[in-house]
């Protein structure tokens, strides 16, 4: 099985138009996230997790121009579903088969009519709906005989029932809040565990970075990637989370090393007779520099 991760950003991508934070501002590539979608390939099958807006992009740089069979759709929002117009090119192959639930499947109908109508004009994407079922897998397969079980799973955006998906031995969980406690059943014995991380702060649909970390732990999967990922969280965040597992471990963390550089420079500065301030700031330094070269090592 491979996967790509198309897109790990969330709704406004990362960077954020207009904005000059660091992570928005960052030359760091895993700052820069296009919104999420996923691509797994598996069984000789090739299946797309959400079509976002992004897609056109996406399938530009993957420069893998192959047939599609089949598109899992986690749920209506555009971040996920605003690219369903350019499957076109993918049609030349065939038709390709939209897997949703009922009501995600309306809310396309009602958005993009001119791609379900009975009578469809030159040009148009020959996209097909499939209504899907929460924990009732289907098969997803294509003219060569290749098949695969996929297994829906219930899962709660906020309060917004939609769903993630199980291929096999990975699953993929976007824009997760909370999970009803026998979909956690449906996840053991996983080898890779997609799954949303929004931001280090608590917020009422996403699950924040702790509770990504805390369902991580609980599912078990010997890989976890997380996803849907806002210019709140840049890499030396994800880092330091996952050394303290909260918000607040981090900052009390970067409050204790302050003070502890404060203490330093001020005895170093009595005891050589040095300028107090200069001390201080250069022994902040040298803790940052440390860090940084740890963070090297470790990221080798």
């Amino acid at each position: 099985m491979k996967i790509t991760i198309l897109g790990s950003g969330t709704s406004t991508g990362v960077p954020e138009i207009g904005c000059k934070c660091p992570v928005c501002t960052s030359s760091d590539p895993r700052d820069n996230r296009l919104r999420c979608s996923g691509l797994v390939e598996t069984e000789g099958l090739r299946i797309l997790i959400d079509c976002g807006p992004d897609f056109r992009e996406q399938m530009i740089r993957l420069n893998d121009f192959k047939p599609l069979d089949g598109v899992l759709i986690t749920h209506e929002h555009y971040d996920h579903v605003g690219g369903l117009d350019d499957l076109r090119p993918f049609c030349r192959f065939r038709d390709v088969p939209v897997y949703a639930e009922q009501y995600t499947a309306e809310r396309l109908r009602q958005r993009i009519p001119y791609c379900f109508a009975e009578h469809l004009y030159p040009g148009v994407p020959r996209i097909t709906l499939e209504e899907i079922v929460p924990d009732s897998p289907f098969i997803i397969g294509n003219p060569e005989g290749n098949k695969v079980e996929v297994t829906p799973l219930r899962v709660m955006h906020g309060k917004l029932p939609i769903l993630g998906y199980r291929i096999g031995r990975m699953a993929w969980i976007t824009d997760m809040l909370t999970m009803p406690g026998a979909e956690y059943d449906l996840l053991q014995g996983l080898d890779v565990l997609v799954m949303n991380a929004l931001r280090p702060q608590p917020h009422h649909t996403h699950q924040n970075l702790k509770e990504a970390l805390d369902n991580a732990q609980r599912i078990g999967a010997g890989e976890t990637y997380f996803i849907h990922m806002s210019h709140h969280i840049g890499f030396p965040a994800l880092s330091a989370m996952r050394l303290f597992r909260s918000f607040r471990g981090v900052i009390c963390c970067a409050g204790v090393i302050s003070v502890v550089c404060a203490v330093a420079g001020l005895l170093i500065s009595i005891l050589a007779s040095t300028p107090v301030g200069a001390t201080v700031v250069i022994a902040d330094l040298v803790v940052f520099l440390g860090c940084s070269a740890v963070g090297a090592l470790v990221r080798r």
